[in-house]
């Protein structure tokens, strides 16, 4: 059932499932992220026979079929939200949700079937504590309604889920860049220091870089930088975060650090950003 916001007069059209029994799955009209944290299952996606093996995450759309075959002790749970959710940018109090052309590009290739592609993903030891905790969370604000920001507060981890399950997806092999993405992208929340990285390559900061430059373009750092701010455009544009918020969330350790910085590589202030991706938005 869509939540009730008892903090503002609004229909919110999400639902989280703490014991999802994929009994009445795909759910109508919603995106749904299943979380399997145990266990093992075999089912038919779209008549095509995948096997689940825990930890993994399952991503369907709307158009999608499931059927389920076996389950061997499955312990999962699911987040799922209507297109809207993530497609509109403000809310009036008198509208209701206010359509717009501006959608939340970030993961949604996730929920896409072709060729062998089938919404699976394999969570990684790395990614899982990350993925548990965001997942935890949404959970928890779904049923609590904490107070009157916590819509804003699940479409951030929602975003944080589909950024990293997408970056994982591009980066999953296990070679000393690889791993280093899969760090950055897993933790990029967290303060990483060069050290850090190297410790995770298992190479020193020379051979480190030369290998990022190759394939990235940039040193491991710098990677880590473009990625912060990758992520905070997709938080200033749609949240109402507060500009500290989103720097703590992304790892910056000063909001006047992370305007700095945003500033230097946007050619705009973190607020002249958010204003101008809303009205580009509003008016296309």
């Amino acid at each position: 059932m869509p939540q009730m916001d008892r903090h503002k007069n609004r229909t919110v059209y999400i639902e989280f499932i703490a014991d999802e029994s994929f009994n009445n799955l795909p759910y109508k009209e919603r995106f749904t992220i299943i979380f399997i944290t145990s266990g093992s299952m075999n089912l038919q996606l779209n008549d095509y026979p995948i096997k689940i093996v825990a930890p993994s995450i399952l991503c369907l759309s709307m158009e999608d079929t499931i059927q389920v075959s076996e389950k061997q002790n499955v312990s999962s749970q699911s987040f799922c939200f209507h297109p809207d959710f993530i497609n509109t940018a403000h809310f009036s109090e008198s509208q209701g949700y206010m359509s717009t052309s501006l959608k939340i590009e970030t993961g949604l290739s996730l929920f896409k079937k072709y060729n062998i592609h089938n919404g699976l993903y394999t969570v990684t030891e790395k990614s899982y504590p990350k993925l548990y905790e965001w997942f935890f969370v949404i959970g928890t604000e779904v049923y609590a309604q904490s107070d009157s920001f916590w819509v804003c507060r699940i479409k951030k981890y929602l975003i944080q889920i589909l950024g990293l399950l997408e970056e994982l997806s591009h980066h999953s092999e296990q070679s000393p860049v690889g791993l280093v993405l899969e760090y950055i992208h897993t933790n990029y929340s967290d303060k990483i220091s060069l050290e850090d990285l190297t410790r995770c390559a298992h190479l020193n900061r020379v051979s480190l870089n030369k290998m990022f430059q190759d394939l990235c373009g940039c040193t491991a750092m710098g990677y880590l930088l473009s990625y912060r701010l990758k992520v905070a455009e997709n938080l200033l544009t749609h949240t109402g975060m507060s500009l500290n918020e989103i720097a703590r969330a992304t790892g910056f350790e000063y909001d006047t650090y992370f305007i700095k910085q945003f500033t230097a590589k946007r050619g705009m202030t973190p607020t002249e950003f958010r204003n101008t991706s809303r009205e580009f938005a509003y008016y296309q």
